[in-house]
């Protein structure tokens, strides 16, 4: 660690003293910085940011300045600027160079000198150190420059000026210098809701907890869709301002690893908080008032731990009852109007044992590092540790204060995943000594008894391997139930399915083929049914021979049967005829010839036992016909329907039905009349016309 002091002569002449410390890092490498022109700079062991005196105002004139930068060796340096502008009238007094090497052999790589310059490229030296110079003489105007530096490796080094609108990839990568912090920009946003896009990217990840100022680092970005109000923090010595609605905003991808640890939620009991003394007293009617480390948890209502001394000497403590990887805190004051207390500075201590204690420092730093804490009593503050801390023991000590020392916190971070010795357990801490303010307080302590955490179980291998061979073991014999399950259903329902088919063809009894014979082609005239059996009707009307069963539903007319196939009634129907000069079913000629032995007459179904007003068959007993005689007076026999074929066929004849027969046995043609297996049931030939 090193101090720079950086002098610089205002316009009027007059010398004005800026101090400022600047960390120099001394692992393998070597920094410094000389001269009254020198501006905030960071120059950290792989990375960082110069600036000129005053930046980004007018610089002052007749200053110089030079920065000696070392990294180790077998590495190069490279440097990109954010700004440059040195007003030109003079360029051998007003001036930016480079320089190859440090000390009298050094080389120049390149020199500036000009207003609003715009240098793109990366300038790349050739070793493993550089000079950089600047110098000023008389001028008017010209706010300097600044710029960034790292080694060759990251070759995606940006600036502290980068802005998130400068950036329209969705989703990018960039390596941040150290020294941000120092440079000018605001920034709009919270973590994890994200920044606006005005805001400087470098400057919005050291808020984020994602990049140490000191260190730099590399970052990932998403750009998303902006929102209309953005909040502001603190967090990390950075202040976030309260934003209006942008186009677009960034967020940062993380290690996940910021949750909280419990102490808020309740995970951490009473009995796992101790502090070095706790402030006691009673107020005028006799209640006591105890400020003790239970009130510690952030959010947590009632009154916050309060010391009983104001000293460097006290602190409070936390016991994680196991080691965890350690990512941040968040503080706040006392939270009560009517006491404003707030701890404005601390260190943080941590041990895995309880017993030695590290105090926390940035990485490769030779000094502790003080975190900035809160500005007022009720506004929280965050701080992350990069790189984290990894105990079971965490110890806040305050350095600074207002009034007197009062904190509520939460720890962030997550479980600790490796594998370490077991730790011994540490003795109980000394009880904290109790204030004797006025008003008059009560030494007391309170015991804290020994619980042990069953918050966390631990996970073992064992467990994770068993689950993994039950899990799929489990799956498989449900998949093989459900499907055995599935195949039983399925064959019973076809088993019932095939019941009462009556040898009809596979087709017919599929609902496959019900269903699509509504896209085949048909010859059914509009407006025409087609018949449909039932198998109880099939099972009464049974033939001799290979005559096919057959079934139908009940239908108001008689259908049709020719030859055992289900047809549709075309022209020639039973319907009655229609009126008027057309003789319709009176030509004598369209049933005058008999019909063939092996095929069935259209008009030989009976009709349902409802009967209907129109052609109703009737069975006439062809053994009470003489052959070849047209006598229409012949009585008619009407017998049950007992048979066992085609012949025995019988409905019932409507009673309104006049004695008279329409239908009578066929015309004699000579050949021998059938006895047996055959009923004629054709119209009447009749030689009489309807009157009118």
């Amino acid at each position: 660690m090193g101090r720079a002091v950086m002098v610089g002569r205002g316009p009027t002449g007059t010398r004005l003293f800026f101090l400022s410390t600047v960390i120099i890092l001394t692992a393998r490498s070597s920094r410094a910085q000389q001269g009254d022109g020198c501006g905030l700079s960071v120059l950290g062991p792989c990375s960082g940011s110069l600036s000129s005196l005053g930046y980004p105002g007018t610089y002052p004139n007749h200053t110089v300045c030079e920065w000696e930068i070392s990294v180790p060796q077998g590495r190069r340096l490279h440097f990109r600027f954010a700004d440059l502008d040195i007003e030109e009238n003079n360029c051998q007094v007003n001036y930016l160079r480079i320089y190859d090497g440090i000390g009298p052999h050094r080389t120049q790589i390149v020199k500036f000198c000009g207003l609003g310059l715009n240098v793109p490229d990366l300038i790349l030296s050739s070793g493993n150190q550089v000079t950089v110079q600047f110098m000023s003489g008389t001028h008017q105007s010209g706010r300097g420059f600044s710029l960034a530096y790292s080694t060759t490796e990251h070759t995606d080094l940006i600036t502290c000026l980068d802005k998130g609108i400068h950036f329209t990839e969705a989703e990018f990568t960039r390596y941040c210098p150290a020294g941000c912090l120092t440079s000018v920009g605001e920034i709009s946003g919270t973590i994890p809701h994200g920044y606006r896009d005005s805001s400087p990217v470098c400057l919005a990840a050291i808020h984020a907890g994602v990049v140490s100022n000191s260190v730099g680092g590399q970052i990932s970005v998403v750009n998303s869709k902006g929102i209309p109000h953005y909040d502001g923090s603190l967090a990390n010595n950075v202040s976030s301002t309260v934003g209006t609605l942008s186009n677009s905003l960034f967020t940062f991808k993380t290690s996940g690893c910021y949750g909280t640890l419990g102490l808020e939620s309740g995970v951490v009991r009473d009995s796992q908080l101790f502090a070095s003394s706790v402030w006691e007293w009673s107020d005028v009617i006799g209640e006591p008032s105890e400020w003790g480390p239970t009130g510690a948890r952030l959010n947590g209502a009632g009154l916050p731990w309060a010391s009983a001394h104001s000293d460097q000497q006290q602190w409070l403590q936390v016991d994680l009852k196991k080691e965890k990887r350690i990512t941040g805190i968040t503080t706040t004051g006392s939270s009560l109007l009517e006491y404003q207390f707030y701890v404005s500075a601390y260190r943080v201590l941590y041990s895995n044992d309880g017993q030695h204690w590290n105090i926390y420092r940035e990485a490769d730093a030779t000094q502790d590092k003080i975190f900035k804490g809160n500005t007022n009593y009720l506004q929280e503050v965050r701080n992350n540790f990069i790189p984290p801390i990894e105990a079971r023991y965490v110890r806040i000590s305050p350095t600074q204060w207002h009034q007197r020392i009062a904190l509520k916190f939460e720890l962030l971070g997550c479980q600790f995943h490796q594998a370490r010795p077991r730790i011994y357990h540490p003795a109980r801490p000394p009880p904290p000594s109790v204030a004797t303010d006025t008003p008059p307080m009560y030494s007391r302590t309170t015991h804290t008894p020994a619980i042990r955490n069953t918050t966390m179980p631990p996970c073992t291998i064992n467990d994770v391997a068993l689950a993994t061979v039950l899990v799929p073991v489990l799956v498989m014999i449900l998949t093989t139930l459900i499907l055995t399950m599935v195949c039983a259903w399925h064959w019973k329902n076809r088993k019932n399915s095939s019941e009462g088919a009556y040898d009809r063809s596979l087709w017919d009894r599929t609902d496959w083929w019900k269903s699509m014979k509504q896209f085949l082609p048909s010859k059914m005239a509009e407006g025409e049914e087609s018949v449909r059996y039932s198998s109880s009707e099939v099972g009464r009307l049974r033939v001799r021979g290979n005559t096919p069963r057959l079934r139908a539903e009940p239908a108001e007319y008689a259908q049709p049967l020719v030859s055992g196939v289900v047809t549709s009634l075309g022209q020639r129907s039973t319907f009655k005829p229609e009126e008027g000069s057309d003789p319709g079913y009176m030509d004598t000629n369209l049933y005058d010839a008999p019909m063939a032995t092996d095929i069935y007459h259209a008009y030989a179904e009976p009709l349902p036992a409802s009967g209907a007003e129109y052609a109703t068959p009737i069975i006439i007993d062809i053994a009470s016909h003489l052959s070849g005689s047209s006598t229409l007076n012949q009585p008619t026999t009407v017998s049950s329907f007992m048979g066992r074929g085609p012949a025995s066929l019988l409905t019932r004849t409507d009673s309104g039905q006049s004695g008279r027969s329409m239908y009578d046995t066929p015309k004699s043609t000579g050949q021998a009349t059938p006895t047996k297996d055959l009923a004629y049931q054709v119209p009447q030939s009749s030689n009489q016309k309807p009157v009118g």
